[in-house]
């Protein structure tokens, strides 16, 4: 008995040994990073990856950080590069959000999320409505009101092309407005600052972006937020109204996560989506999180691939009946 007792006492020791090993081994081990951002400076996809980025590095969980932006084709040219470099690319992480299921169901460009890699969805961005400082429109409702008697007098500019998340969350609110989605005057600019000087110029009305966009905008005191689209208002931007709370059942957030190439193996994705799960803990991720007004939403692996499959099926339907496929 007293033999048993010390073999099961051994036979403990020794896993236990086993698994602190086994825990050092599953702690992440990423030494560097290059993102690749679809579109350019200033837009959601930038932040997305100059943030997770910041938090990366600050916190020394990854070595060495670089990025990388390539506009083109509503982010065909970097999803392209990406497969096409695909053996070269196993250590960059492109950063993609709801359009990469948007504009593949509008064939903007013919790949999908099923010729990369998803690797994990981080966080969740609210929708936003802004407009200038001096423009007439004090509220979202003054918006509709115009909107309903003229839609082509309101024009919104969006960082992205048509029949993209920008111009489909404005057709969104303005068909819960009575109005029709379809009249919807879209200025298509390449990534969020470029569509923020067309509307600083006045050749827009009013600008559909990120929430987290919209609270730097704001924050420099050029513009105004009119509404979000959140189910409830963000604790970092309390004094924004919801489109719900102003009466009108629209809601919307958007996903941001990464991507790696088809070539990466699935270790070395699990390695990257852990050290993004670890990234969460880190005080350096609640500063960035609280700056941008970002929700997290960690999806990794195969749970970010069913999640891609239920968006497009979710999105496909909303764009058919919008009008937008």
């Amino acid at each position: 008995m007293f033999k048993q007792y010390r073999k099961g006492k051994s036979t403990a020791i020794v896993a236990g040994v086993i698994a602190a090993a086994l825990s050092i081994n599953v702690q992440a081990s990423v030494d560097n990073i290059h993102f690749l951002v679809p579109g350019g400076a200033g837009g959601g996809w930038d932040s997305t990856a100059r943030g997770v980025g910041e938090v990366l590095s600050k916190s020394e969980l990854v070595e060495q950080v670089s990025y990388e932006n390539m506009s083109g084709g509503g982010g065909g040219k970097a999803i392209a590069y990406l497969i096409q470099t695909a053996e070269q690319s196993t250590d960059t992480l492109m950063v993609n959000s709801t359009p990469i299921v948007i504009r593949s169901l509008a064939k903007v460009f013919p790949q999908s999320f099923r010729d990369l890699t998803p690797v994990a969805a981080t966080i969740g961005d609210y929708a936003a409505f802004v407009v200038p400082k001096n423009s007439k429109y004090q509220s979202f409702t003054d918006l509709v009101e115009q909107y309903n008697k003229d839609p082509r007098s309101v024009s919104v500019a969006g960082g992205s092309a048509r029949g993209s998340m920008d111009h489909l969350v404005a057709a969104l609110a303005f068909k819960a407005g009575g109005g029709d989605p379809r009249q919807v005057k879209y200025l298509a600019y390449d990534a969020g600052g470029k569509a923020m000087a067309g509307l600083l110029s006045g050749e827009t009305q009013v600008l559909s972006t990120g929430l987290s966009e919209a609270l730097t905008l704001a924050e420099a005191g050029e513009v105004r937020i009119l509404a979000m689209t959140g189910e409830e208002r963000s604790p970092v931007a309390s004094d924004v109204p919801t489109l719900k709370e102003l009466g009108y059942d629209a809601t919307f957030v958007n996903w941001r996560g990464f991507f790696g190439s088809p070539e990466i193996s699935q270790a070395r994705a699990e390695e990257y989506a852990q050290v993004l799960g670890e990234m969460y803990d880190t005080p350096e991720w609640k500063s960035v999180r609280d700056r941008y007004g970002w929700t997290e939403i960690y999806k990794p692996g195969d749970e970010f691939m069913h999640f891609l499959e239920q968006q497009e099926k979710e999105i496909g339907a909303l764009m058919t009946e919008l009008g937008f496929m």
